[in-house]
């Protein structure tokens, strides 16, 4: 029997149309599972001038000092445009703009720092765009633009009677050359970066097993062991200029907080002391890394040839570099320890690098935790975790480059 009316009518039309669309989809290389899964039509992407105070509003501090300045240059160039409009050759284009008309600084390579920092201000922009789903990961255009090599440092070691004519510098010379060589004493014992100096807080002192609470970049946080000589100058300097408890530790005479600007005008001026200093475009990240770490054979030597004595004599209120050493530390049996350490020579320019010492004598476990390096994915694995130095081997390490005894030092080892 044949169905007639309506539903005849409607039937055969329907289905020719479903074989027509299925053979549309099959020559498009499509199937009726990929339609269903299709992203829904996303909402328009927001103005770089709206969404970069978003972005702003949820990182950290540090990465909104670092990027901020870039972030408003994105925004005066781009500030009415949408963030999905911009493309690789575009942001090339403004990479390449930033870096020609980037500020000389002293320590400038050639606007490579800029442009390295704009690529990863938008990174991380396009990043959040993209968690927010404002745009689609393989849209990202910030992927597809390569950072500029970082080229090698030009960091080296510094022989000891350059290093002594920094401190005797800042010692004799400034407003408050007090300041000035805790400044360099704070960073040759702890081996911190600047901000974590400047977060260091009255409250961050633990006198009693000297040691002070470091919050550094990446937000970590680490107890470091100091000498007893630079906790005494510590407490001294937060009573005699106010320090709150919970307020920043170094201060200026007047209780004023310092800021960055400290450490860029005592380089600038020991810049124009020491021109060698100017010319190598040496700072206080040179001290983290690259300073005068002695072995007790080695100290009477290097005090008598740096002029640290004169120094210490000229401003009694500053600090020295290091203390008298201890005997307590022997090398192996016929081994000296300018001999375990490559680093020390009978030359004139004897150099001495603090963590290359460390790791020579102390190992590279504990090295590493006197840098306040942290564990990656790609440092150690694995047995990194098990073999982490702990703050008594640090304490150590600091005992002996520094000539004093720590209340924490093990002497099992050493």
């Amino acid at each position: 029997m044949t169905i007639t009316g309506p539903d005849a009518r409607s039937a055969a039309p329907g289905q020719a149309v479903v074989d027509a669309a299925m053979l549309v989809l099959e020559r498009m290389g499509l199937t009726p599972a990929d339609l269903l899964s299709a992203p829904a039509a996303r909402p328009a992407a927001p103005t770089f001038t709206e969404y970069i105070p978003v972005v702003s509003a949820l990182v950290s501090d540090g990465c909104r000092r670092a990027y901020g300045s870039y972030w408003n240059r994105v925004t005066d160039h781009w500030g009415s445009r949408r963030i999905d409009e911009p493309t690789p050759s575009e942001i090339r284009q403004l990479v390449q703009h930033v870096r020609a008309n980037v500020v000389p600084r002293r320590n400038s390579r050639g606007g490579r720092s800029a442009a390295e920092h704009l690529i990863a201000a938008l990174r991380c922009m396009y990043k959040h765009a993209e968690e927010d789903g404002l745009i689609n990961p393989a849209d990202n255009p910030a992927r597809k633009v390569e950072k500029p090599p970082r080229l090698p440092s030009t960091r080296r070691a510094v022989a000891d009677t350059r290093l002594a004519e920094i401190n005797h510098t800042a010692a004799t010379t400034g407003d408050d050359p007090e300041l000035d060589t805790l400044l360099l004493r704070l960073h040759t014992e702890t081996a911190c970066r600047r901000g974590g100096a400047l977060a260091l807080r009255s409250q961050d002192l633990d006198p009693e097993q000297c040691l002070i609470l470091l919050r550094e970049k990446g937000e970590t946080v680490r107890w470091q062991p100091v000498s007893p000589t630079l906790m005494a100058a510590l407490l001294g300097h937060a009573g005699q200029r106010h320090a709150p408890p919970d307020g920043q530790l170094l201060r200026y005479r007047n209780g004023r907080r310092i800021t960055h600007r400290r450490y860029d005008h005592l380089w600038e001026r020991l810049g124009r002391y020491l021109p060698w200093v100017r010319a190598q475009q040496i700072s206080m990240h040179w001290i983290r890394h690259i300073l005068s770490a002695l072995c007790p054979c080695c100290h009477d030597r290097h005090r008598r040839a740096s002029g640290l004595a004169a120094a210490e004599s000229t401003t009694s209120s500053s600090l020295p570099l290091f203390a008298e050493p201890r005997e307590t530390s022997q090398p192996p049996t016929g081994q000296s320890h300018c001999n375990r350490n490559p680093l020390h020579t009978a030359t004139a320019d004897r150099r001495h690098t603090t963590l290359t010492w460390v790791e020579r004598n102390f190992g590279y476990a504990v090295a590493k935790a006197y840098a306040g390096h942290t564990d990656t994915g790609s440092d150690g694995g694995a047995t990194a975790t098990y073999v982490r130095a702990t703050t008594h081997e640090v304490a150590a390490a600091l005992a002996a480059l520094t000539g004093e005894p720590h209340p924490l030092a093990t002497q099992e080892r050493w």
